[in-house]
């Protein structure tokens, strides 16, 4: 199962097993993950499994919430990443071998297999395990339109960023699609994507940040 492995000044000081769906991270000693430092909010963040994948979201603390150094408001998490909070630094392990590739938002003049007016930019960022291809999107409305992306990582996460992004999974058993963050949630079928990832068929159109597309599983 993951973990969490937190330290001080390269000092590791406890680990922790993400056994359940919610692990809270703060000053305050009623949290799974107690940091007991004046820069620490009370309630400061929480690990949220959902669907096989690990969230960290801050909860509107004082000092914020890094993970590589960047700022965030809720990201999924990628093994060996590391959470910043104070002057602690939590790296989260991942029971997968498998690779995830984050959002790249594609600028104006950027070669890509999607054009730069694209509102629902896809594509990797690194490396990871690829695995056959077995799915794809494509795109039915927008700058976009016709072009369609194969799903060849285990993770691929589609949107723009501050606005709506959600992350289709592939698991033993099909595809799943995942809310992640931004104040529109996708929809699959007209219907909501709520706190659960949704399964996903083939011909599912999928509506995100206002932008149509159809899930193709090959």
């Amino acid at each position: 199962m993951p973990k969490v492995i937190v330290s001080i000044d390269g000092v590791v000081i406890k680990e922790v097993q993400l056994t359940k769906d919610r692990t809270t991270l703060g000053r305050r000693p009623y949290n799974d993950v107690v940091i007991d430092n004046l820069a620490v909010s009370g309630e400061h963040a929480v690990l949220q499994m959902m669907g096989g994948e690990v969230y960290l979201e801050d909860l509107n603390s004082t000092n914020g919430s890094y993970i590589n150094g960047k700022a965030i408001k809720k990201q999924l998490l990628q093994s060996e990443d590391v959470i910043e909070i104070g002057k602690y630094r939590i790296k989260f392990q991942s029971d997968t071998s498998f690779g995830y590739e984050k959002t790249m938002v594609i600028k104006p003049g950027a070669k890509s297999p999607m054009p730069a007016a694209a509102p629902v930019p896809i594509a990797p960022v690194h490396g990871g395990l690829d695995v056959p291809v077995a799915a794809a999107i494509k795109v039915l409305s927008g700058a976009a339109t016709g072009r369609q992306v194969d799903l060849v990582k285990v993770v691929t996460t589609i949107g723009k960023p501050g606005v709506a992004i959600a992350a289709i999974t592939r698991r033993p058993n099909g595809f799943v699609i995942a809310h992640v963050e931004g104040t529109s949630k996708p929809t699959v079928n007209g219907i909501p994507v709520d706190v659960e990832p949704s399964p996903l068929h083939n011909g599912d159109v999928i509506e995100l940040a206002g932008t149509q597309m159809q899930f193709l599983h090959k």
